[in-house]
Order: C-alpha cells, then sequence, then structure tokens
C-alpha cells in the first residue's frame, strides 16, 4: 500500500483565527497518537490572505485515513474546527513517488 496525502483548503473569518487554532491544539494529539494510520499532519495560514488555510494530513494509506473519517468518534471530535470554518475543501492522493536527501 502506498502513503496518502490529504489536503483541505479552508477559510478561517480573522475574528475566529484564535478559537480554530485552540481547537486545533485541543485535538491534534489525539490524533496523532490515537489514530491508526495517521503519521503526520500541519496547520499553514496563507502569507498572502490571513483568512486561507491549510490543513495537511499524511497516512500509512488512504484506506486509514477514510476508516478514521467514517469512525464514530471523527465528526465529534472535529466539530470545534469545522464551527470555525466558513468554507471547505478537501482533496486526497496517493503518494506515488518520495524524494529525500541521499545518504551517503
Amino acid at each position: 500500500m502506498s502513503k496518502a496525502r490529504v489536503l483541505f483548503l479552508i477559510r478561517v473569518p480573522r475574528e475566529r483565527t484564535e478559537d480554530f487554532l485552540k481547537a486545533y491544539e485541543q485535538i491534534r494529539y489525539q490524533v496523532a497518537e490515537g489514530v491508526p494510520g495517521h503519521l503526520v499532519d500541519q496547520v499553514c495560514e496563507a502569507s498572502s490572505d490571513t483568512e486561507q488555510w491549510l490543513i495537511t494530513s499524511e497516512w500509512a494509506s488512504l484506506a486509514d485515513f477514510e476508516a478514521w473519517e467514517r469512525s464514530p468518534g471523527h465528526r465529534e471530535l472535529a466539530a470545534p474546527l469545522r464551527a470555525c470554518i466558513t468554507e471547505a475543501r478537501s482533496i486526497r492522493f496517493v503518494v506515488r513517488e518520495e524524494t529525500s536527501a541521499r545518504r551517503p
């Protein structure tokens, strides 16, 4: 199986930024340490638009992400984040190649 990368392009109104970051902080380690197949995630703010955000996550497989997304606890855990978001789009990718520095 190939690793997967999931991207969430979202909009968070400026007045909800602190709530959004607080909600992310409250759940990040629950996901990182408790969801099978989760490898890493990042929350990123656009440099030119403070209301545009990107959440990326890497998974051992797309099936792992989809199982998490369908799980009973997913919506409940993500609800505080979703409450801050006015617009969202998700894109799923299967990692075909990965490059890092060569070891001598």
